[in-house]
């Protein structure tokens, strides 16, 4: 397979963001390991319809305004691995949940889903990120735990904004106080 890629900037640090020729294959991390995932070689390119969109969507995450992505997206891995990733894309924008929860959820272990997390090739936009230890601490994570912390940061205080934004909207829309 033919792949493309594009480095970007962000709040967290570089990303390079690669493509094939219709879909996103992987966000990968400026600092993580050369070999947590195994990727064709790629060419770097400065446009790319599918990695300029994805740089235009993770920008509009950054700043607060979007909350889910609408990219084609090519995955491959385990059938396990591929459950588990399904289940990432369901954990609510602003939310975690515990390796624990999900390994339930999945009828697995923890480990077994930490695993399979730890080889999500699409960092973001497959929010591995949103997975924390039973106790709410953060732990593994391709990016540091920095980077972990700062989008869980993000996405709390957007969650936050919009749950007033909600607020406010529905006060507008039904006067009514209820004092007197």
């Amino acid at each position: 397979m033919t792949l493309s890629y594009k480095e970007t900037h962000s709040p967290v640090g570089k990303l390079k963001l690669v493509a094939s020729s219709d879909s996103l294959v992987a966000v990968l991390w400026e600092q993580e390991r050369p070999n947590r995932l195994k990727l064709d070689p790629s060419t770097r390119v400065s446009s790319h319809p599918i990695l300029l969109e994805t740089e235009r969507q993770l920008a509009e995450y950054f700043a607060g305004r979007r909350t889910q992505f609408e990219l084609a997206l090519e995955m491959s891995g385990s059938e396990f691995q591929m459950k588990v990733w399904r289940a990432l894309r369901e954990i609510p924008f602003g939310q975690t949940k515990s390796y624990r929860d999900l390994a339930t959820a999945l009828g697995s272990s923890p480990r077994a889903v930490g695993l399979a997390n730890g080889k999500n090739p699409l960092s973001i936009i497959v929010p591995c990120h949103r997975v924390v230890g039973s106790d709410g601490s953060l732990t593994g994570f391709a990016g540091g735990l920095q980077a972990k912390a700062a989008l869980l940061a993000l996405e709390a205080k957007a969650a936050a904004t919009m749950n007033d934004w909600q607020v406010a909207e529905k006060l507008s829309r039904n006067p009514s106080t209820g004092s007197g």
